[in-house]
This record gives C-alpha cells, structure tokens and sequence, in this order.
C-alpha cells in the first residue's frame, strides 16, 4: 500500500494540520509516514500545500509530484494541481470556493460543500476537518476513530476546546464522503 497525497489551499485554511494529522495517525497506527509542508510567499492568504506519503514500507522521498490523492480547498490550488494527479487518482474539491467544473474524465472527483458544512457546523475553520474525513471515507486509510484520537497530538494544548468540534467535522465529511 502506498498513497501520495497534496493537500492544497490558502494559508489560513488548515492545510499543514490536515497533513500533519493524517501522517501521525498513520505512524501512530505503523505505517510508513512522510509530511513535508510548502508555505507560498505569504503564509496566512498565500497559497499552501502539504505532501504526505502514507506506505507499509520504507519511503526514501518525501516528495509528491503526482499525487494519488490531492484535496484542494480554493481555486488557484485546484487549477495548479488538477493536472498533476495520477491517472485514476481522487481529487477532492471544496465547491464552496470552487465553482469551475473538472477538466478531466480519467480520475475520480469528490465534489463537497466544505465550507458550507464548517459555516453550518459554527465555524468554517474546521473545512479542513470536512475535507480530511472525505479523504478517509473514500480512500480508508485509517479509521476515523484513530484520526480523531490523533487530534490531540497535533492540536496545541490552549486549543484543545476546538476538538471536539474538529471531531464533529472529521464526522461530517466522513459521512459525506461514504455515500
């Protein structure tokens, strides 16, 4: 088993903390993990991506030109990194942000109001959650119980309030994502 993923958007949108949350569930549950964070020019409002490589061996780059998997939160990450997924791959898209139909008919699309689901959850912060548990329903790469004991790892201590609500979030896009 081997899963490249990007997840893509604006600073601000959670992107390092969807990665970073994946690969320590997925070393907290031994698998192959690496997470490698790319800031733009400006971190909050710039453009941000994270690589993650999920495996069951040894991993020897940490980067991913073309991802199996690519969540992207706005529209200049889905224009830059549609292209790039692999033939075959998912890519999932915040249609709360991004209104411009796919181009491609060779890879499967996941289209979910994240946003929305954030907006209607209390805060659109937790979109990334929405995303991250769209992720794990179409690709089960862990258990959504194992994502969200892993919360608290990656979540800073003065901010561990938001968990649960970033659980109800995971929930919620796992559940979008399931159908």
């Amino acid at each position: 088993m081997r899963e490249e993923i990007i997840f893509a958007g604006f600073g601000g949108q959670g992107i390092m903390l969807m990665g970073k949350l994946l690969a320590y569930a997925s070393m907290f549950n031994g698998r192959f993990v690496t997470w490698m964070p790319s800031y733009g020019a400006e971190v909050r409002g710039g453009t941000a991506h994270s690589m993650v490589i999920i495996s069951d061996k040894s991993i020897p780059s940490p980067v991913v030109s073309n991802p199996s998997c690519c969540i992207v939160m706005n529209r200049p990450s889905f224009d830059k990194f549609e292209e790039r997924v692999k033939k075959g791959g998912l890519l999932i898209i915040n249609t709360s942000l991004i209104k411009r139909p796919v181009k491609r008919k060779d890879i499967e699309v996941v289209e979910i109001p994240a946003t929305d689901i954030a907006n209607r959850l209390g805060n659109t912060r937790v979109a990334n959650m929405v995303m991250l548990g769209c992720l794990v329903a179409r690709k089960k790469l862990i258990l959504l119980n194992e994502l969200s004991d892993s919360l608290k790892e990656v979540i800073p201590g003065h901010r561990h309030q938001l968990i649960p609500l970033n659980e109800r979030a995971l929930k919620e896009g796992f559940n979008y994502g399931s159908r």
